[in-house]
């Protein structure tokens, strides 16, 4: 979340014509999504400095599975580096059932871009995606030649269990598994290769237990998110600490 030479083709056909009004009614879905959190994690970490952060997306869907897609949010990075203040995703996958066997696949690219990076932070980076499902339960790993603020090479391996209680009330949990190129350091104990965390830390956990209560049309989601990271590892801040964030979303 790739059939990346069938995207172009079936894109070019919804917005030029190729499809029939009925055609393309029918087999594309437009949708979006607009929320307000009180802290942006990613991944266990703030992306917002633990302040609120406004977010939306856009996304085309189409029949055979194929979809494409933007998504963007408020940052702030202030205390490792400039980013700017906003960051934008795009994104292009394939997602299908396999047959009645109650598997699901999902094969994605993503690109994130921040657009107000002063080109020192080496901010903008892209992921390989894939994830397999099977009822409420998901598990998926992820690949970066060249991870966020100069990491390199990076792998993400992640677990996700949700499940209704209600037809309003639903509850997931997030296991997820982070290895990072190993940062080196000189001598003095000093950062010498980049990398996005700011000490010599290659590999660490994060989780999250999310309640989520629907009413008229709006989600809104209360989420215990942690990391086991120390405040040494991300800049001396408290970014990666356990804490506890409101969110209120829609999607259009």
């Amino acid at each position: 979340m790739l059939n990346k030479k069938l995207l172009p083709v079936a894109v070019a056909a919804a917005l030029t014509g190729g499809f029939s009004a009925t055609q393309a009614q029918a087999e594309v879905e437009v949708s979006g999504n607009v929320a307000l959190t009180s802290d942006y994690r990613f991944r266990g970490i703030s992306q917002s400095d633990e302040s609120v952060a406004v977010q939306g997306g856009f996304d085309l869907g189409f029949e055979n599975g194929i979809y494409i897609g933007t998504w963007g949010s408020s940052v702030d990075f202030d205390d490792s580096g400039n980013l700017g203040s906003l960051e934008l995703d795009y994104y292009v996958g394939w997602a299908s059932d396999i047959g009645d066997s109650g598997f699901g696949i999902d094969i994605g690219y993503f690109y994130y871009d921040y657009p107000g990076d002063d080109g020192d932070s080496e901010g903008d980076y892209q992921e390989f995606a894939a994830t397999v499902s099977f009822g409420d339960l998901g598990v998926g790993i992820v690949y970066s030649d060249d991870y966020y603020a100069g990491t390199d090479e990076f792998w993400y391996l992640s677990a996700d269990y949700g499940f209704a209680i209600s037809d309003a009330f639903s509850l997931g949990f997030h296991l997820g598994y982070n290895m990072l190129e190993e940062t080196k350091l000189d001598s003095f104990g000093n950062v010498t290769d980049g990398g996005f965390l700011s000490s010599d830390e290659d590999q660490y956990y994060d989780y999250s237990v999310t309640a989520t209560y629907s009413v008229a049309g709006v989600d809104l989601s209360l989420a215990y998110i942690g990391t086991d990271l120390d405040d040494d590892d991300v800049f001396g801040t408290d970014w990666a600490d356990d804490t506890a964030v409101i969110s209120i979303s829609k999607s259009l």
